[in-house]
């Protein structure tokens, strides 16, 4: 009796204790949340997020409130007892999972502008929750069958042709994440994807860490002649950053080659620079991608025979424009051949250049840029930095860019200073249409930092929608060399190109006009997204245009038109190359993602070789524009399977433009048409009719091959 007496205080106090506990941990995490900034709307307009009180530790725990919350959501839909209809299921699941949206919103811009080895560890910690937290909507049988049970009698519906298009969204995502699998079938797909998922985020940030560490150290001065002042002066002062104050730094950008090797004349330099960018991510260190990429490729082919599909890409390209890996085959297809004739011209004409020179060598990649700007010299009269002058960035962004958008769409801009921002050197714009209603709020972060991704991209923080009353907050990120204090920011014409891509996308998120967020702006398939910014490429060449943003930094004087002639001329000059450098980056993407589940691959590098060879790319003068261990955007980015996009969109862009240019280009009743049938529409139409029904026929190939001077 003592004894059980004993034992009975004791279990008592465990109890007590064990209460205490868990309503001391429970206050605990309300104060947390309580003091959490991301846990409320913010009051700045347009709901920006107010970055001077978000700290890192915040992020965690707003995101686990954020899925709990949202899952609640969901069950709520799910459970609901009364016969599923528009209004008791797709309302509330658009509006479903607010919070974890507005988090996710800051944190992907954070995470990958302005990281920092926390953010890094929580990304890494979040990305195998998240997939599980997708899975375990997307997976919900019960509220499948309800959106089934909708999908079925839709065309009964009394609904507008959006909230049709609705449902069939969701049926078809719920239908491509495995709704319609076995359970055993459910479980095995969501192992995968949160193995995924981490994957994917630790190959982003090996390759962050492995580009870094790339970088080229230059010892002497006299080994970085050809670049100009301006750059040696940068490329010191990265030496200092880095505590070398004696030597000079090269930074590696994102892509196979680097920018800098067309001006540098010591050709070992360029040899130093290409391999130091080849081999960035496959040094056998901690930051080596080849194992990363190898699980990653087989996870995805097991992935597609859960799903009933031969390869990944078989599965991925469902909802796309091209619809299967066939119709990307055929449409690249076609356009090998004539790149590659014009390709090896091109490698004819730099070898005859190399071969009158006194040091008589074979042509390799690290020699291309720089021979070609030879080539382009000796044929147009015209190299590029005769051009770089007059390209401010300042000045091409104010004068170029929204220039172009006033013209077209009648939009203004008014820069912000009360916008809290992440980093100094962000500008904050805000956006008006001609009747001075609010469009939304516009970032700019173009210097390249060390903690920020490689490449440019655009990206959402708030989306459009007018169910969840709101307009878009967006933002634009490069990686432009920064000038040195008191300098000017000149920069080449690939990066002004770079500043009205990027900001096609932004106007393709801005003038959305979407009731749901789930179809609003850019939420569309792959190789029709980058329709609208490389369609907005071709403004920074008009004449209306350039004349207008390319002004001599010192001089004031605006660029003369013989120097315009010789751009204008060199328009399609070196397209071979790139085009063959992109085409090979699209194949070896395809060919990673059309393995199958009974292949075994066990090295990277002699599979990349291969598939080039397979695929009729291998030019050993013309590498890919991306290697596999540092393709991020087919391994991180979303484009798996995918990056023929850039070329399939290139295709529908080209076409439009000449839409525009057979009906009096640059003018603002072309630009709203543009608007309206194509920028505003978000994914609420069939792809190809909302093309058909702005330029009056099917898309055609002609157009690209004429503007590439493939033809």
């Amino acid at each position: 009796m003592k004894i059980k007496l004993i034992l009975s205080l004791l279990l008592l106090i465990v109890i007590f204790a064990g209460c205490g506990s868990n309503n001391k941990d429970k206050k605990e995490k309300g104060n947390i949340l309580e003091n959490n900034p991301l846990m409320k709307e913010s009051t700045l307009p347009y709901g920006a997020p107010d970055f001077t009180k978000i700290k890192n530790k915040d992020f965690q725990p707003a995101m686990a409130e954020g899925r709990k919350e949202q899952i609640s959501e969901i069950q709520k839909i799910a459970d609901n007892k009364e016969p599923a209809t528009f209004k008791n299921t797709m309302i509330p699941l658009e509006k479903s999972g607010q919070l974890l949206a507005r988090v996710k919103g800051i944190f992907g811009l954070l995470a990958s502008a302005n990281t920092n080895p926390e953010l890094q560890n929580i990304e890494e910690k979040e990305a195998p929750k998240m997939a599980s937290h997708n899975d375990a909507i997307l997976l919900n049988n019960k509220l499948f069958q309800k959106i089934d049970s909708i999908y079925k009698k839709r065309e009964s519906l009394n609904l507008d042709p959006e909230s049709k298009k609705l449902i069939e969204y969701y049926y078809n995502n719920f239908c491509m994440a495995g709704a319609l699998l076995t359970p055993e079938k459910k479980e095995k797909l969501k192992e995968l994807n949160k193995e995924e998922a981490l994957l994917s985020t630790k190959f982003s940030n090996r390759l962050m860490a492995a580009t870094n560490a790339g970088a080229l150290i230059v010892y002497d001065v006299k080994k970085l002649n050809g670049l100009s002042e301006l750059e040696i002066q940068t490329s010191a002062l990265k030496g200092k950053e880095k505590k070398l104050p004696k030597q000079f730094i090269i930074p590696l950008s994102n892509t196979t080659q680097q920018p800098v090797s067309q001006f540098l004349t010591d050709r070992e330099t360029r040899q130093k620079l290409y391999q130091q960018s080849w081999i960035r991510a496959e040094k056998n260190d901690s930051n080596d991608t080849r194992k990363i990429i190898l699980r990653l490729a087989k996870i995805r082919s097991e992935k597609a025979n859960i799903m009933g599909f031969d390869n990944y890409s078989a599965w991925n390209l469902q909802d796309q424009m091209a619809k299967n890996p066939k119709n990307v085959e055929n449409f690249l297809s076609k356009l090998i051949p004539p790149a590659t004739k014009k390709a090896k011209k091109e490698i004819s004409e730099i070898q005859k250049l190399i071969n009158k020179g006194n040091d008589k060598f074979k042509l390799e990649p690290w020699d291309w840029t720089y021979y070609a700007e030879k080539v382009r010299k000796n044929k147009y009269d015209l190299d590029d930095s005769e051009i770089k002058p007059y390209f401010e960035l300042n000045r091409v962004l104010k004068d170029g860019v929204f220039y172009t958008a006033t013209k077209l769409y009648g939009i203004t801009f008014k820069e912000r200073h009360d916008i809290p921002v992440y980093n100094k050197d962000i500008k904050v714009y805000e956006i008006f249409n001609d009747d001075s209603t609010a469009v939304g709020l516009f970032y700019c972060d173009y210097y390249k930092r060390d903690n920020k991704a490689g490449g440019a991209w655009m990206d959402n923080i708030i989306i459009q929608s007018k169910l969840l009353h709101q307009k878009p907050v967006i933002y634009n990120v490069a990686n432009f060399t920064k000038p040195t204090p008191g300098q000017p920011a000149l920069i080449s014409y690939d990066d002004v190109i770079t500043m009205f891509h990027e900001f096609g996308h932004a106007l393709h998120g801005f003038f959305a006009d979407e009731e749901y967020p789930g179809l609003s702006g850019t939420n569309v398939a792959r190789d029709f997204v980058e329709f609208p910014s490389q369609f907005n490429e071709h403004w920074a060449l008009y004449p209306d245009v350039l004349k207008h943003y390319a002004v001599h930094y010192k001089t004031g004087i605006k660029m003369p038109q013989s120097l315009i002639d010789k751009i204008k001329k060199s328009a399609t000059f070196n397209q071979g190359y790139s085009f063959m450098e992109l085409l090979s980056a699209a194949k070896l993407d395809m060919q990673w993602h059309t393995i199958t589940v009974n292949d075994t691959i066990t090295d990277v590098d002699k599979f990349e070789k291969e598939s080039l060879i397979k695929t009729k790319l291998d030019l050993p003068e013309i590498p890919p524009r991306y290697r596999s261990s540092y393709f991020l955007h087919i391994w991180q980015n979303g484009y798996a399977s995918g990056y023929y996009a850039y070329i399939w969109a290139e295709m529908l862009e080209d076409d439009a433009f000449s839409w525009f240019e057979e009906n009096g280009g640059l003018t603002r009743k072309n630009g709203q048409r543009f608007r309206d049938m194509i920028l505003s529409r978000g994914n609420t139409e069939d792809y190809e009719k909302m093309f058909k029904n702005f330029t009056g026929h099917d898309s055609r190939i002609e157009p690209l091959l004429k503007h590439r001077g493939l033809e």
